[in-house]
């Protein structure tokens, strides 16, 4: 018992240093602040949802919409006449204005922008013969080899994974 009311009168010596004091303090408005936090409440009362929002954007973010590119229309995405940039591989339109550096006027992939670039991908050629005329047929791309089809679809997923699929290459003429 006596080993007991010496451990107290140690612990309320310890608790009347001042360093102790203060911490205690501290900890005790801590805890208070965890249990009834100080929430101010608004000044006035919003009256519209611009003046109740501090996060909102100057403007509304562009919103790429699922449609159907022919080549003619296509060809006007490359960088230069309109900023964002597409490129179609096997019938799919993806929007590559992320990869500006890349397939841009001045990226080395540069001539697919705006293009299908299927044959291109699944050759590995960045020649300007590999491109279809857009007011051309689609290129069928029957005569690649099993081995080129296969890079192609790796390229394909490749963009699918990295890029936003915004449509579909269609046929001039034939795009909704």
């Amino acid at each position: 018992m006596a080993s007991l009311l010496m451990q107290n009168e140690a612990l309320v010596a310890s608790l009347s240093l001042p360093i102790n004091l203060t911490l205690l303090a501290s900890i005790g408005f801590l805890i208070y602040r965890l249990v009834w936090p100080c929430i101010p409440s608004p000044s006035r009362i919003p009256t519209s949802y611009k003046s109740g929002y501090s996060w909102m954007p100057e403007k509304h973010p562009q919103v790429a919409l699922f449609k159907q590119y022919t080549p003619v229309e296509l060809e006007k995405y490359n960088g230069v006449k309109e900023k964002r940039i597409l490129l179609a591989i096997a019938g799919k339109v993806f929007d590559v204005t992320a990869g500006a550096g890349f397939y841009g006027p001045e990226g080395p992939y540069g001539n697919f922008a705006g293009r299908d670039a299927s044959r291109g991908m699944a050759k590995q050629s960045f020649d300007v013969e590999m491109l279809t005329p857009v007011d051309a047929p689609i290129d069928t791309l029957q005569d690649l080899t099993s081995e080129e089809r296969a890079n192609m679809k790796s390229w394909k997923e490749h963009f699918t994974n990295k890029y936003i699929v915004v449509g579909e290459l269609v046929e001039n003429g034939t795009a909704v």
